[in-house]
C-alpha cells in the first residue's frame, strides 16, 4: 500500500488510447442527443423515445464524469499538470454543448400530458421517475434553448476560469515564515498543519504568516470571488429565482422552512459553544476570549497522535464495530491505493472524495498530518465512499444527490470513530477526544453559520458592484463576530478565510456551507437512532443513503421517522454536542 493514489485503473494516462476512444464517444453522444432532441416531436412512440433518452444520458454521463473524475484528480495533486487542465477546460467546453439539447428535450419532456401514465408503462421509466418528474419541476426556472448553450459556454470563460485561478493561486501560494532562527517559504497547506501544533509560539507565528501572506494574492482571488458571484446573481436572476439561496434550496431538495427549523436552532445554540471556547481559552492563557490561531490549539499533552498506518487500523476497527461492509469498504481503499496521504507542493488544501461511477470505485484525498483530527477526517472522507459504494448497482441519473445530505455519511463514520475512540481511552485522552469532537462541531455549526451569514451579505453586496478586498475581510470579520460573539478574541479573528476555502467558488454549488451543519446534526439524530434500533438499523441505514439520489430531502429522512421541518429535531441533536461541552467543562478542572 502506497501513500499516493493510483489513477491507472481510470485511465493509463491522457494518450492512452481508451481516454482517447472515450474523448470520441462523448462526441458521438452529444452528437446523437443533438440529432435525437430534433427528432423528438417527430415520433409518436413517446415512450420509446423517453426510454432512448435515458438510455443515452446514462452512457453519455458514465464516460463525461470519468474523463472528468481523472483529469480532475490529475490536477488536484499536481495543479501545475498543463494535461489536466487542458483536458478539464476540453471537458467543460464540451458539457456546454450539451445545454442546447439538453434544455430542447428537457422542455419535451415538461410538455408531455399523462406523464404518470407513460412512466408507469415502462420499468426503465419507473426506475428513473424522480429523475423525470425534476425535469418537470425544473422547467419553469429553463431558459430557451439558445440562452441556456450561452450560459453554459460563457461559463467557461467566467465562474470555471475563475475557479481555476484561483485554484492555481492557492495551490502555489507560499507563506514566508521564520522557523527556529531560519527563514522558510512553505506551502500554504504545511503553514495550515501549523495550527494544531503544541507549541503556541509557532501557533501564533504561523497565523500572522499566513494572514500577511494573503496580501501577495487578496487581489486576484477578490477578483474571482466577484466575477463567481456576479455570474451566480445573473443566471439566477435571469431563470425566475428569487436569489441565489433560493434556487440553492430548489437544488438542494428542500425548502427554505428546513433551513430556518435548522438555523434558528443552531442560534439558540450559540451561548452553550461561546462558554466552550473561553472555557478554551482559559485553558490556554487567554483572558479576552480565544484568539483564532488558538481554534485548533491542542488543550492537553495527552492528544493522541497517529501515523497514517495506526491511523488506518483505529478508523477500520471502529467501522468494524458499526458494520462489516463499512470495515471491508476501508479496507479495500486502502489496500488498492485509493487515498492520496500526504501534503506536498503542488497538491491542493483539504480533504475530498470523488466517486467513479464507471468503475464503481473512489478516490480520497487527503492532507494528513497525524493529528487525531486528520484520522476523523480519514473516516469523512472514506464515509463519502462508503455513500457511493451504497449507490453501486444504482442509474448514474439516480446518484446525483443533494449538497444536505451529502454530508450524511461521511458525518457518521466521524462519528463512529470519535466514539470508539473514547471506549478505551484514559481520562486525560477523553478529555483529548472530547476537546477535538466539540472543536470539529464548534466548526462545523458555528463556523458554517458563519459562512452563511458572509455568503449571504456577499451576495446582497455583489448586487449593487464588485466588493474590494477590504470590503470583503470587513464581511468576513463581522460574520466571524456574529456567530462567535465572546467566545473569540476580536483582536485575532481571521479576515481571510474567504480565501482558501473552495466552497464559496463553486457556480453551480452556491451556500456550500449550510449542508456541513445539516449532516452534522442530521448524523447525530441518526446516530441516536442506531443506539436505539441496535443491528437491525444497519440495513435501513445503508437503504437511506441509497435513496440519496432519487427523493426529496424530507422524504430521505421519513424512512427513519424523522422530521426535519421539526425544530425540536434540530434541538435534540445540537443537545448532544451541548452535553458534550459541559462535560468538557467539568473534566476541563479534573485533568
Amino acid at each position: 500500500m502506497g501513500l499516493d493514489w493510483s489513477l491507472k485503473e481510470i485511465y493509463e494516462s491522457f494518450k492512452s488510447k481508451e481516454f482517447i476512444d472515450d474523448l470520441k464517444k462523448i462526441d458521438n453522444g452529444i452528437e446523437d442527443l443533438k440529432v435525437f432532441s430534433n427528432s423528438i416531436y417527430e415520433s409518436s412512440d413517446i415512450r420509446k423515445n423517453l426510454e432512448d433518452f435515458i438510455n443515452k444520458l446514462i452512457s453519455l454521463n458514465l464516460v463525461i464524469t470519468k474523463i472528468f473524475n481523472y483529469a480532475n484528480l490529475t490536477l488536484s495533486t499536481d495543479t501545475k499538470n498543463s494535461e489536466g487542465r487542458k483536458y478539464l477546460d476540453i471537458i467543460n467546453s464540451k458539457q456546454s454543448d450539451l445545454a442546447e439539447p439538453l434544455t430542447k428535450i428537457y422542455k419535451w419532456i415538461g410538455s408531455l400530458d399523462d406523464i404518470d401514465e407513460i412512466i408507469n408503462s415502462s420499468p426503465l421509466l419507473k426506475e428513473h421517475v424522480f429523475f423525470i418528474k425534476e425535469i418537470v419541476e425544473k422547467n419553469k426556472y429553463m431558459l430557451s434553448e439558445k440562452e441556456e448553450a450561452i450560459i453554459a459556454k460563457m461559463r467557461n470563460t467566467g465562474s470555471e476560469a475563475w475557479l481555476n485561478y484561483k485554484d492555481l493561486l492557492i495551490s502555489t501560494h507560499k507563506v514566508d515564515i521564520e522557523l527556529e532562527g531560519k527563514d522558510e517559504s512553505l506551502p500554504l497547506t504545511v503553514v495550515l498543519n501549523m495550527a494544531y501544533d503544541k507549541d503556541p509560539n509557532i501557533r501564533k507565528k504561523a497565523y500572522e504568516a499566513e494572514i500577511e501572506s494573503y496580501k501577495k494574492i487578496e487581489e486576484g482571488i477578490a477578483a474571482a470571488l466577484n466575477g463567481i458571484k456576479g455570474e451566480v446573481l445573473t443566471t439566477s436572476e435571469l431563470r425566475g429565482y428569487k436569489s441565489p439561496l433560493d434556487m440553492t434550496l430548489q437544488e438542494s431538495r428542500m425548502d427554505e422552512d428546513i433551513l430556518k427549523a435548522m438555523l434558528e436552532a443552531i442560534k439558540e445554540s450559540l451561548p452553550v459553544f461561546r462558554k466552550y471556547l473561553r472555557r478554551k481559552a482559559e485553558l490556554l492563557g487567554h483572558k479576552k476570549g480565544l484568539p483564532f490561531y488558538d481554534l485548533y490549539a491542542p488543550v492537553i499533552d495527552k492528544e493522541m497522535r497517529y501515523t497514517f498506518e495506526e491511523g488506518k487500523k483505529f478508523v477500520e476497527k471502529n467501522f468494524r464495530l458499526f458494520s462489516d461492509d463499512l470495515a471491508d469498504f476501508a479496507a479495500k481503499a486502502f489496500e488498492n491505493n485509493w487515498i492520496d496521504v500526504m501534503p506536498k507542493e503542488g497538491k491542493v488544501g483539504g480533504a475530498f472524495c470523488e466517486s467513479i461511477k464507471d468503475i464503481e470505485e473512489s478516490r480520497i484525498l487527503l492532507n494528513y498530518g497525524g493529528s487525531f483530527g486528520d484520522v476523523v477526517t480519514m473516516a469523512h472522507e472514506l464515509g463519502h465512499g462508503f455513500h457511493s459504494e451504497c449507490l453501486k448497482g444504482e442509474s448514474i441519473l439516480n446518484c446525483d444527490y443533494p449538497m444536505t445530505l451529502a454530508e450524511t455519511a461521511s458525518t457518521f463514520c466521524e462519528i463512529l470513530v470519535k466514539k470508539g475512540a473514547v471506549k478505551t481511552a484514559s481520562k486525560e485522552e477523553v478529555f483529548a477526544i472530547l476537546e477535538a469532537e466539540i472543536s470539529d462541531c464548534t466548526q462545523v455549526i458555528v463556523d458554517i453559520y458563519s459562512r452563511f451569514l458572509f455568503e449571504s451579505e456577499v451576495f446582497d453586496k455583489r448586487r449593487e458592484s464588485s466588493l474590494a478586498v477590504e470590503e470583503i475581510k470587513d464581511a468576513m470579520v463581522r460574520a466571524q463576530k456574529e456567530a462567535y460573539g465572546d467566545g473569540l478574541d476580536n483582536d485575532y479573528l481571521h479576515p481571510y478565510m474567504w480565501t482558501w476555502k473552495p466552497h464559496y467558488y463553486y457556480a453551480t454549488a452556491n451556500f456550500y456551507n449550510f449542508p456541513y451543519a445539516f449532516g452534522n446534526l442530521f448524523a447525530k439524530g441518526l446516530y441516536a437512532e442506531y443506539l436505539k434500533r441496535g443491528e437491525t438499523f444497519v440495513e435501513e441505514y445503508k437503504n437511506l443513503l441509497r435513496i440519496t439520489g432519487k427523493a426529496k430531502v424530507e422524504d430521505v429522512t421519513k424512512v427513519m421517522n424523522i422530521d426535519v421541518h421539526d425544530k425540536n429535531f434540530w434541538r435534540n441533536s445540537l443537545k448532544l454536542i451541548e452535553e458534550d461541552i459541559e462535560e468538557f467543562i467539568k473534566l476541563s478542572h479534573q485533568v
